[in-house]
């Protein structure tokens, strides 16, 4: 949260644990209303088990969550999963970025820096993807996703 408040960007934070998160998303994004959404936590991937994720299931079923009450990825944008999660269940539910295509571990800012520089990104242009996953510490092995908007007017003079 200091991280959003030294760029001044107005930003909610709420602590739970993983597998609460999907009974409550859709109210709290009523109660906020944001343009950005980002659902992480603590994750992991052991191939030997036969349910390989610790909690992607759950990130997994916050993002449906989401998508069922708002459809448009570019009206809400969702940041979702942490160290290891299943990438490929993330985007497919319906998330804009997801770690981790490389099932590795992720830097706690790395969502942090997709979210800000998304926030931060003017309105109705397209993000330079590539460059804007570069910034997070493991680039596209930790970090992926798709063209998206940033949610910042730009206006004249300030």
């Amino acid at each position: 949260m200091r991280f959003y408040r030294d760029l001044n960007i107005k930003a909610y934070g709420v602590k739970m644990s993983e597998s609460e998160v999907y009974q409550h998303i859709v109210q709290w994004v009523r109660d906020y209303n944001p343009d950005i959404v980002v659902i992480t936590g603590h994750d992991s991937y052991n191939q030997r088990k036969e349910d390989s994720y610790q909690n992607s299931s759950s990130f997994i079923r916050a993002v449906k969550q989401i998508r069922e009450y708002e459809k448009s990825q570019d009206e809400l944008i969702v940041i979702a999963g942490a160290c290891q999660s299943n990438y490929e269940g993330l985007i497919k539910a319906g998330a804009n970025f997801a770690s981790s295509p490389k099932r590795i571990n992720i830097h706690a800012l790395d969502p942090a820096i997709i979210a800000s520089s998304i926030a931060l990104a003017e309105k109705n242009k397209s993000i330079d993807l590539i460059s804007l996953i570069e910034k997070t510490k493991y680039g596209s092995d930790g970090i992926g996703g798709i063209i998206t908007m940033g949610t910042m007017y730009v206006g004249y003079p300030r």
